[in-house]
């Protein structure tokens, strides 16, 4: 495995299209979820995604504070490939991504409710009530770095 850590224009025109399908067949097609994906934020952000021979195998993408939420954001998490431990290995490589290139002291998700205990294993904690989002349960959630 590889890691990468690009930002927008940094991505290539291979690597973005990548990304953004894997995004629609995990959370509009797998997640039954019709939403806007392409939001306008991916511009502003650090694309961290880790590859092998077949391509991307997990990703996620870390916003500033300011772009989305008052505190730097991860979002976006998706593994590829499942039950390879790669989902945990991306998400630690975006939190280190938070407080090298944004100085984070907090990160902030609007976490899927059933991933909850799944970053609760980072140190992350509710700070909000179930909300929906896309249809989806959710709660916002938040690291002390």
């Amino acid at each position: 495995m590889q890691l990468h850590i690009k930002k927008f224009g940094e991505l290539t025109l291979e690597e973005l299209y990548e990304i953004l399908r894997h995004r629609a067949e995990i959370f509009v097609e797998e997640q039954a979820c019709p939403y806007n994906d392409v939001d306008g934020l991916d511009i502003n952000a650090y694309h961290v995604f880790l590859t092998d021979d077949d391509g991307i195998a997990a990703y996620l993408r870390v916003l500033d504070r300011g772009v989305q939420r008052d505190e730097v954001t991860i979002g976006r998490v998706i593994a590829v490939k499942r039950g390879q431990g790669l989902g945990a290995e991306i998400f630690m490589a975006g939190i280190e991504v938070a407080k090298e290139k944004f100085g984070a002291t907090k990160i902030q998700i609007a976490a899927q409710c059933q991933a909850r205990g799944f970053y609760e294993k980072f140190g992350f904690r509710q700070i909000s009530e179930e909300f929906l989002d896309v249809g989806i349960p959710h709660i916002h959630m938040e690291l002390d770095c």
